[in-house]
C-alpha cells in the first residue's frame, strides 16, 4: 500500500460517507436473508460433537441474550446484505457485553479488555459496533431497562467510540499502540469483574476443577521422556500409571476426564504449540509437567466444539498451570469477507487477531493442531473475570457502554487507521443515533428468531 499523508488518510475516510452515509447505519433488511436463521445455525453445527448440539440449542433457548451469543452466523449473514463502509480493521467479531473481561497481563497486573476472539477477522469496522449495539439493548432488557434507556446506552457507547477515535487521530502511532484506559476501576460493573478476577488464581482453579486421587491409585496421563521431532519441537506421549496427587473432577457433561489414546493425542499437540512459542515461553513451559487431561464444555457459541484442558505442575502441587486447547473452526464471517485472507490455521487467526486488538495478551497464547482440526491454546481461568447481566442494572448499563466504546475504539485504532476512521465518523452524533436505532431493531429481530428456536424441535430432540 502506498504511503499517504495524514490529510489524505482523513480525506479518504470522509469520502466513504458517499459510499454509505453515517445516518444510513440504522438500516436492517431482515427480508434480504437468503437463508433462514434456523438453517444458518444448523450449518454451523456441522463437525461439532453430536452429543453436545442439543445442549447448545438449550442454552440458546434460555433467553434472547443467550440466543444472541450463539447466533454469530445469523448476524454475520444479516450484516453482509447491508451497505458497508469498506473501512477495514481487525474485528473482534463477537463484540457483546459479556465478551469483555478481566485477565492477568504478562507482568501479573489485572487488565480489562475485549477477551473473546473466536470470530475475529478483518472486516468493516462498523460490524463490531452493530453487534455491540444489539447486545447492549438485549442486555439492557434482561437487566430491567426500558428500550429508551438501552438505546441511550448504545448512543453513549458509540459517542465515546467516536470521541476516542478522534483523540487517537491526534496521537502519535506509538502512543496509540501503547494507550491504556485508566478509569477501569471507576466503572462499577468492571470493578466487580476485577474483584472476581483477583480471586480466580490458578490455586482457586485447582480447588474448583480437581480432586485428590484416591489412595488405591487412579489412572492419569504422564509424559514419557521427551523425544525430539524433526522440527525440534518437544513431543509428549501420554501413558497411564498409578499416581498420588490430584486429577480433574468428573462433572459431566461440563467436565470429563480424558485418558488413553485421546489423552495421548492432546498431549502430543503440545509439540507444535511449543514450537511456535517465543524461546522464553518455551523454557517456562518446559519446567511444567502435565498431570491430567479433561474435556470441557465452554461458553454458548463454542458448545459442541472440542475443548481440552491440561493440568500441569511446576514447583510442586502448589504451582499449578492450566492450559486450554480450544478447537477453532473458520470465523462465521469468512463466507462474506473473501478478501480478508485470514491465516490458513484458524487457531493462528484467533491468536493473531487477539494480539492485534489487545495491548497485553496471555503470555501462553498460541496455536496447535491434531486430528485434522485447528486449536487455540491459552491459559484457563488465569485471573479471569467477566460481568453478569445483573451488574448492568441502574446506572451500570450506561457507564459500561461507554467503556465498551472506548475499548473497541482502541482495538480498532491499533489494527486499523484511526485517521481514516476519524475522517469518516466526524463528531459521530448522527452515527451514534443511527446505531441506537439499529440496536433496538436488531434486538427485536433476535427476539423473533429466539421465539422461532423455542418452537422448533432442536431444543428437545
Amino acid at each position: 500500500m502506498q504511503w499517504a499523508t495524514p490529510e489524505e488518510r482523513r480525506n479518504l475516510g470522509q469520502a466513504r460517507r458517499k459510499q454509505v452515509g453515517r445516518q444510513e447505519h440504522n438500516q436492517l433488511l431482515p427480508k434480504a436473508r437468503k437463508t433462514a436463521a434456523a438453517d444458518l445455525l444448523a450449518r454451523s453445527m456441522r463437525g461439532r460433537v453430536p452429543a453436545l448440539i442439543k445442549l447448545k440449542y438449550q442454552l440458546m433457548a434460555a433467553s434472547p441474550f443467550g440466543y444472541f451469543r450463539g447466533a454469530v452466523p445469523v448476524m454475520a449473514a444479516d450484516l453482509s446484505v447491508l451497505p458497508n463502509t469498506g473501512l477495514l480493521c481487525q474485528l473482534c467479531g463477537d463484540a457483546h457485553v459479556r465478551n469483555l473481561g478481566a485477565f492477568a497481563a504478562p507482568d501479573g497486573r489485572l487488565v480489562f479488555d475485549i477477551n473473546d476472539f473466536d470470530e475475529t477477522i478483518r472486516g468493516p469496522f462498523e460490524w463490531d459496533l452493530k453487534r455491540m449495539a444489539a447486545s447492549l439493548v438485549l442486555a439492557g432488557r434482561e437487566s430491567g431497562h426500558k428500550d429508551g434507556a438501552a438505546r441511550t446506552a448504545v448512543e453513549k457507547c458509540i459517542e465515546r467510540y467516536c470521541q476516542q477515535m478522534q483523540a487517537f487521530a491526534e496521537m502519535s502511532l506509538i502512543e496509540v499502540a501503547r494507550f491504556q484506559v485508566h478509569r477501569l476501576g471507576q466503572v462499577e460493573p468492571v470493578h466487580d469483574a476485577l474483584c472476581k478476577a483477583e480471586r480466580a488464581t490458578p490455586l482457586h482453579t485447582l480447588e474448583q476443577m480437581t480432586e485428590a486421587i484416591p489412595q488405591k491409585g487412579a489412572l492419569v496421563a504422564h509424559p514419557s521422556p521427551p523425544k525430539r521431532e524433526k522440527d525440534g519441537a518437544r513431543e509428549f506421549h501420554g501413558d497411564e500409571s498409578a499416581s498420588a496427587g490430584r486429577r480433574f473432577k468428573e462433572q459431566k457433561p461440563m467436565l470429563a476426564r480424558v485418558t488413553g489414546a485421546q489423552a495421548t493425542a492432546v498431549l502430543g499437540a503440545l509439540g507444535p504449540y511449543r514450537a511456535m512459542l517465543e524461546p522464553q515461553r518455551q523454557h517456562l513451559l518446559s519446567l511444567y509437567r502435565p498431570i491430567d487431561v479433561a474435556f470441557k464444555v465452554v461458553g454458548t457459541g463454542s458448545v459442541g466444539l472440542r475443548d481440552y484442558c491440561i493440568y500441569f505442575e511446576g514447583n510442586g502441587a502448589q504451582d499449578p498451570l492450566f492450559l486450554q486447547i480450544k478447537e477453532e473452526p473458520a470465523s462465521g464471517y469468512t463466507t462474506y469477507l473473501p478478501e480478508a485472507l485470514p491465516p490458513h490455521h484458524n487457531g493462528q487467526r484467533v491468536a493473531e487477531g487477539q494480539r492485534a486488538m489487545q495491548v497485553q495478551s496471555d503470555p501462553f497464547l498460541g496455536w496447535t493442531h491434531f486430528g485434522g482440526r485447528d486449536y487455540l491454546v491459552r491459559q484457563l481461568n488465569d485471573h479471569k473475570g467477566s460481568i453478569d447481566l445483573q451488574d448492568l442494572s441502574g446506572d451500570g448499563l450506561q457507564a459500561y457502554a461507554e467503556l465498551c466504546g472506548e475499548l473497541l475504539a482502541r482495538g480498532h485504532a491499533r489494527s486499523g487507521d484511526p485517521l481514516v476512521l476519524a475522517g469518516y465518523l466526524g463528531t459521530g452524533d448522527g452515527f451514534a443515533e443511527a446505531l441506537g436505532k439499529f440496536g433496538v431493531a436488531y434486538a427485536d429481530l433476535t427476539e423473533k428468531d429466539w421465539q422461532g428456536l423455542k418452537k422448533s424441535s432442536n431444543t428437545t430432540r
